[in-house]
């Protein structure tokens, strides 16, 4: 069986190949909003910088160029919060293992919600981008080392018992 193509942080799939609208729809469906930021432009809450997502309050920043996995990602952030949590977001939402292990695996289930990426595409693109596991791979960490991750989303209605997510 031949092995899946090695993808490079610029194949990662962006904002701009999902569509806005299709990302923004996702996000309102957790009572978050999506702002459209100009190209070029620095994103406001970005932790990392560059391309990458940020988030204020209920509100995640992205431009075209965002990868998708950051937006998934950045988003989870907020989605794991309880609402009154969120209101005091900036740039940073967590210093809980907890949550940010809840909000990778989170990442990945909503990458099925959005169309032309789905899990598969989302685990190559993170492993891509530099996301580290003790596995090895994105993968390896989904399938084989996270089930505290799918249980805490469980636990906090995030997710249904067979692992689909719970829109709220």
């Amino acid at each position: 069986m031949p092995s899946a193509p090695t993808l490079t942080e610029a194949d990662v799939t962006r904002l701009d190949q999902v569509g806005f609208a299709a990302a923004a729809g996702l996000l309102a469906r957790y009572g978050l909003q999506l702002v459209h930021v100009a190209p070029g432009e620095a994103i406001p809450g970005s932790f990392w910088g560059d391309e990458e997502a940020g988030i204020i309050g209920t509100t995640v920043y992205a431009r075209g160029d965002t990868p998708v996995h950051s937006l998934l990602h950045e988003a989870g952030h907020l989605i794991v919060l309880p609402p009154e949590r969120r209101a005091f977001v900036h740039t940073d939402a967590t210093d809980s293992i907890d949550e940010e292990d809840a909000t990778c695996y989170l990442q990945i289930v909503l990458a099925d919600e959005l169309p032309g990426v789905g899990r598969d595409r989302l685990m190559a693109d993170m492993d891509a981008w530099g996301y580290s596991y003790r596995l090895g791979s994105t993968r390896a960490w989904f399938e084989q080392d996270a089930e505290n991750a799918r249980c805490w989303l469980v636990e906090h209605g995030l997710l249904d018992r067979e692992g689909r997510p719970v829109f709220g």
